[in-house]
C-alpha cells in the first residue's frame, strides 16, 4: 500500500489517538488515507475492538443491521443481518490490518493524562508505557467503555461469582446453576435468552421495563452473500434503506413525535403476541413513552421470560446476601451466580484519562456538571483536540459507526484548513460553542428523551450530555466542513492569530 493510502502526499503533523475501537481504528485509517503517517493509537486492552473486545458475554450482538454498522470505505461480507460480537471484533481488527495501521496501535497501553503545552504547541501524554508527544490529540474512548456497578448493599458479601456482562467470567460454568441477572437493558435482553436453556433457574431483576421491536434477524445464505459481493450496488442500496429507516425513527423521537403512536403499536403487539400470562405481560409493558428509553431489538426476550425456569422480579432489590438476593418485599431468592447487566458510566467521555487544556484547566473543570462540546467534537480552551463519539452524539436510532465516521471527517476538514493556512493550532471559538449548545439544549427539550422517564441519557439533574436532537443527515452535513467563524487558527506556538471565515 502506498504511504498515503490513496495517493495523498505524506504530511508531517503528528497525531495521537486514544482508544482502539471503531473510533481509533477508523481515525487511523482515514488519516493514513489522507497522507498522515505519524499516527499513534493507544489502546489499554490487549487487542483492538474497543467495546466489542470487552463485551464477550453470551448473546452479544449489534442492534443495528450489519451493512450500516461498518465503515463506508470498508464494506464487509457479514454472516447475519445483525452481526454477532465476535464477528464485529474480527471486522475492526481486519480493517486495521487491511489498511495497514495495525502496527500504529500500541495495545496494553493506557493513557493516564494528556496536557496541552502552550509554549511548545503540542500535547504531552503520559501512558503506562511512558511519555508521548503529538501535535494533535484525538480521543476515541467511547461512551460505553466503563462498566457501571450499582451500589447494591451486600454485593461484596455474595459467596458465589458476581460479574458484569462487560467483564464476563468465561471460567464460570453456569450450566445447571441458579443464576440471577440484574438489569433488563440492551445487554440483559441479549444474555438472558442465551443462557436460559442451560441454567437450572434464572431470576431476572427488572427496575423498569423498556419497549422493544422485533429484530427480524436472519443468517445470510451463501447465495445472498455472493450476490452482495458480485453486485456492490445491492449492498449500498441495503445500507441506504437502513439509513432511511433509522432517520425515520430519529424524526419520531425528535421533531415528528406524532409518529410515536405507530411505534408504540408495533412494540405493544410484540408483547401481546409473545406472552400469554397477563401478570408477566403487565410487568414487561412500560408506562413511559416509546423511545424515551433506548428501544431494544429482540426476537427472543419475551419467549425466554415465558419459560418455566425463568422468573421476572419487578420488586426493587433490597440487598444481596451471601447466598442470594433479597427484594424489597422481603423475599430472598437463592443464587449460585450473579450477572450484572447494569450498563456503563455513559457520561464519562474520556474517563479515566485526565485532560488539561491551554491554561492548565482540566476538562472536568471546564465541563462542570454537564459535558459539552461543539458538534460533540471540540471544546473551547482545548486546542488541537477532537472527541469522537463525544457529548450529544448518541441517538435513539442510527449507527454509531456512521456518526464516528462523520466526526473523523470533521477532523480531516480541520487538518486541511490548518495545512492551507500554515497553522499549528486550531481551537473552537467559545462564542460558537456556546451558541451551538444553546440551540442543542433548546431542541432537546422537545424530544421524547425528556418526556419524563428515567433513562441513561439524562442525569439525575435533568441534564442530557448524550443525545443528538436532530436528524443524522444534519450531523453529516454540519461535520463535513468547518462553519465560517467557528474556529480560530494560529501559527505555532500561539502567534499570528487569524479568524477563520
Amino acid at each position: 500500500m502506498s504511504s498515503g493510502g490513496n495517493g495523498a502526499a505524506p504530511r508531517r503533523r503528528s497525531i495521537a489517538i486514544v482508544g482502539g475501537g471503531f473510533g481509533g481504528v477508523g481515525a487511523a485509517v482515514m488519516l493514513r488515507r489522507a497522507g498522515y503517517e505519524d499516527v499513534t493509537v493507544f489502546e489499554k486492552g490487549e487487542r483492538v475492538g474497543g467495546v466489542w473486545q470487552h463485551n464477550t458475554y453470551p448473546g452479544a450482538a449489534c442492534d443495528i443491521p450489519s451493512h450500516l454498522y461498518e465503515f463506508s470505505f470498508a464494506p464487509n461480507s457479514w454472516s447475519r443481518r445483525f452481526s454477532p460480537g465476535s464477528e464485529i471484533r474480527a471486522y475492526v481488527e481486519g480493517v486495521a490490518r487491511r489498511f495497514g495501521v495495525l502496527d500504529r496501535i500500541r495495545t496494553a497501553t493506557e493513557v493516564t493524562s494528556a496536557r496541552w503545552d502552550e509554549d511548545g504547541g503540542r500535547w504531552r501524554l503520559e501512558t503506562s508505557a511512558g511519555s508521548h508527544e503529538a501535535d494533535v490529540l484525538v480521543t476515541a474512548c467511547g461512551q460505553l467503555s466503563v462498566p457501571k456497578t450499582p451500589p447494591i448493599p451486600g454485593l461484596e458479601s455474595f459467596a458465589g461469582p458476581a460479574f458484569h456482562t462487560a467483564e464476563w467470567r468465561h471460567d464460570v460454568d453456569l450450566a445447571g446453576k441458579r443464576v440471577a441477572v440484574i438489569g433488563t437493558g440492551c445487554s440483559g435482553i441479549q444474555v438472558v435468552p442465551a443462557i436460559q436453556p442451560e441454567v437450572a433457574r434464572l431470576d431476572v431483576y427488572q427496575r423498569s421495563p423498556g419497549w422493544t421491536f422485533p429484530k427480524m434477524d436472519y443468517e445470510y445464505s451463501p447465495g445472498m452473500r455472493a450476490l452482495f459481493k458480485r453486485f456492490p450496488l445491492l449492498r449500498r442500496l441495503d445500507r441506504a434503506s437502513i439509513y432511511a429507516s433509522q432517520e425515520l425513527g430519529a424524526a419520531a423521537m425528535t421533531s415528528q413525535r406524532w409518529l410515536l403512536p405507530l411505534l408504540r403499536a408495533i412494540a405493544k403487539r410484540q408483547i401481546d403476541s409473545a406472552i400469554a400470562d397477563p401478570e408477566l405481560r403487565r410487568k414487561v409493558t412500560p408506562s413511559d413513552e416509546v423511545g424515551c428509553k433506548r428501544i431494544m431489538l429482540t426476537d427472543e426476550w419475551y419467549p425466554a421470560l415465558a419459560e418455566a425456569n425463568v422468573d421476572l422480579v419487578a420488586e426493587r432489590i433490597d440487598a444481596i446476601t451471601p447466598s442470594g438476593i433479597r427484594d424489597a418485599s422481603g423475599v430472598e431468592r437463592p443464587a449460585d451466580a450473579i450477572v450484572l447487566a447494569t450498563g456503563f458510566a455513559s457520561h464519562d467521555f474520556v474517563a479515566p484519562m485526565e485532560v488539561a487544556g491551554g491554561d492548565g484547566r482540566s476538562l472536568a473543570e471546564e465541563w462542570g456538571e454537564v459535558p459539552r462540546a461543539y458538534l460533540g467534537l471540540t471544546v473551547p480552551g482545548f486546542p488541537n483536540m477532537f472527541l469522537l463519539y463525544g457529548p450529544n452524539t448518541n441517538g435513539g436510532t442510527g449507527s454509531v459507526v456512521n456518526t464516528i465516521e462523520c466526526g473523523i471527517g470533521h477532523v480531516l476538514a480541520a487538518l486541511r484548513e490548518m495545512e492551507a493556512r500554515g497553522a499549528g493550532r486550531i481551537e473552537v471559538r467559545r462564542e460558537a460553542a456556546e451558541e451551538f449548545d444553546r440551540d442543542l439544549r433548546a431542541a432537546l427539550t422537545k424530544t421524547v428523551w425528556h418526556s419524563g422517564c428515567s433513562n441513561w441519557y439524562v442525569d439525575e439533574n435533568g441534564n442530557d450530555p448524550s443525545q443528538w436532537p436532530w436528524l443524522w443527515r444534519t450531523y453529516r452535513r454540519r461535520t463535513a466542513r468547518l462553519e465560517p467563524g467557528a474556529y480560530e487558527l494560529s501559527a505555532a506556538p500561539a502567534v499570528a492569530e487569524a479568524a477563520l471565515g
